[in-house]
């Protein structure tokens, strides 16, 4: 199993670079940035200086989206900084949440989700592309054939067989191994459905995680159950409750969710947290002493589960980077 960290845009810059060197020492592989340009600071740029500052460590935003930027633009940032950090740079993707219903737009429909993904491919690896409303083709003539590795970002059954045609791998906001296993399965069966080799397709389970006392752990990462509620919300809304292809531990803790405060998009001062419920946040995220993580990230491992991601929101950043190097990390070797 690989590790990775993943950061807001708050993260101070002096602050950032040193926690990325003490994760790539620690053993994690991987380093991602939400990117949401209103409610925090442009992301990219941040991944740029790290990269600086790592000499092994991945970097990517989690999630981009069709909408925010121009497609040719996204695609030539994407290619520059895989380039800038000689091959150290991936993507994920979704259709589009806080970065773009805070200014009220709509997240993309997944046909323009699929479309951008090959778009964005085919101008990185220095082919081709036309899009949109852009009349001429466009050429990289500076690219150089990298093959940029796009995760998916997916819950719904659509967007989950979306994430198994045109996705490296699959991003689930979840560590609970019943729902990834279940969520994991749909989009492996869409991608070979495609006629798609789905022998080295990754999984990321991205939740907070948070050593020692659980009920300290729970107050400091109940925020999360709520954010990925409110993707369930839409869900929900879109397909109902009463579906095989969607867990019912999926979408029964959401049914007393009051609404959702996007100006406070995964943050502790969310007023919507009422709904949750301890069960909830012990099944959601990974807490307790580090006993507790190895055998809740061996069960993911044994879903299918290939990344966990940790959302670094909770505080004690520096203490759960050293001790998952000194004890969770290496269990997995």
């Amino acid at each position: 199993m690989e590790f990775a960290i993943c950061f807001k845009g708050f993260v101070e810059p002096d602050r950032a670079r040193a926690l990325v060197r003490l994760a790539e020492h620690a053993g994690f592989a991987y380093c991602w940035f939400y990117d949401s340009h209103i409610l925090w600071r442009e992301s990219f740029p941040a991944m740029a200086m790290c990269m600086e500052h790592t000499k092994t460590m991945r970097f990517g935003p989690c999630v981009t989206n069709p909408n925010t930027r121009d497609w040719s633009a996204a695609a030539s940032l994407f290619g520059s900084l895989a380039k800038q950090s000689n091959g150290r740079f991936d993507i994920g993707l979704g259709r589009g949440d806080s970065a773009v219903r805070v200014m009220g737009m709509k997240p993309a429909p997944l046909a323009r989700l699929e479309e951008f993904a090959h778009v964005v491919k085919a101008l990185v690896r220095g082919d081709e592309a036309q899009y949109g409303a852009c009349p001429n083709p466009v050429q990289f003539p500076w690219a150089v054939g990298y093959e940029l590795p796009i995760w998916v970002a997916a819950y719904g059954p659509k967007a989950l067989a979306s994430a198994g045609k045109v996705g490296d791998g699959l991003i689930l906001q979840i560590a609970e191994p019943s729902i990834c296993k279940w969520l994991g399965d749909q989009a492996i069966a869409a991608g070979k459905a495609a006629g798609r080799d789905m022998s080295n397709y990754k999984i990321m389970a991205a939740a907070p995680a948070f050593l020692g006392d659980r009920a300290a752990a729970r107050e400091a990462t109940r925020w999360f159950p709520a954010m990925v509620g409110n993707h369930v919300a839409d869900i929900v809304e879109r397909y109902g409750t009463d579906r095989e292809d969607i867990p019912p531990s999926l979408t029964a803790y959401i049914k007393d969710r009051k609404g959702y405060d996007y100006s406070k998009h995964g943050q502790s001062d969310n007023p919507y947290l009422d709904f949750i419920t301890d069960d909830i946040i012990d099944a959601f995220s990974v807490l307790g002493e580090a006993e507790e993580h190895i055998e809740k990230l061996r069960k993911l491992k044994d879903v299918g589960v290939t990344q966990f991601n940790i959302y670094l929101d909770s505080g004690k950043e520096e203490q759960i980077i050293a001790e998952y190097g000194e004890t969770i990390i290496p269990a997995f070797r």
